[in-house]
């Protein structure tokens, strides 16, 4: 089965529900996903250690030479605005700041017992996500919208609930 896109972006706040989607289009229709915080981020090192600009460009110089790809992360800034120019089509999940803190401490707690592989957060990391998600919506998610303004005519907003019934297949 092919996806009539074969260049995918997905934002919104964390916990909202990106790498869902990203799995569900990359398992459905066999394109590979990649996490920007895979990218931004040194997970060979300390939890919290950044790759450096260089490194992290390189990275994402190489995802965006393949023909297909599905890029999700809440980055919006300069240094992934090439993603957003290349997408065939962005997804922006919408999700209240509640719904995502539940998800993130849930996360967190699976992943502390080792039923969910993933980033190893310490109680400090967990909650400077906590605030910054608290206040997602009132400062980061309108400098996304700024950012996306000018793509708008790939851009399709979805909430949070049933993902999957909103995309464009």
């Amino acid at each position: 089965m092919d996806y009539k896109y074969k260049k995918v972006r997905i934002a919104g706040c964390s916990g909202a529900g990106k790498t869902y989607l990203a799995k569900y289009l990359s398992e459905t229709y066999n394109i590979k996903y990649f996490d920007l915080d895979d990218i931004f981020w040194d997970n060979s090192s300390s939890y919290g250690s950044k790759n450096s600009r260089e490194y992290r460009n390189l990275l994402l110089n190489n995802i965006l030479e393949n023909n297909c790809w599905i890029i999700e992360g809440i980055y919006y800034n300069k240094w992934v605005k090439k993603t957003f120019e290349d997408a065939d089509i962005i997804y922006v999940i919408h999700a209240p700041a509640y719904i995502c803190i539940y998800r993130i401490i849930k996360r967190f707690i699976k992943r502390k017992l080792g039923i969910e592989k993933g980033k190893k957060e310490s109680f400090i990391s967990l909650i400077s996500l906590l605030y910054w998600v608290f206040r997602y919506n009132t400062h980061e998610f309108p400098k996304l919208l700024l950012v996306l303004d000018e793509y708008s005519e790939k851009v399709i907003h979805l909430q949070y609930k049933n993902l999957l019934n909103q995309i464009s297949i």
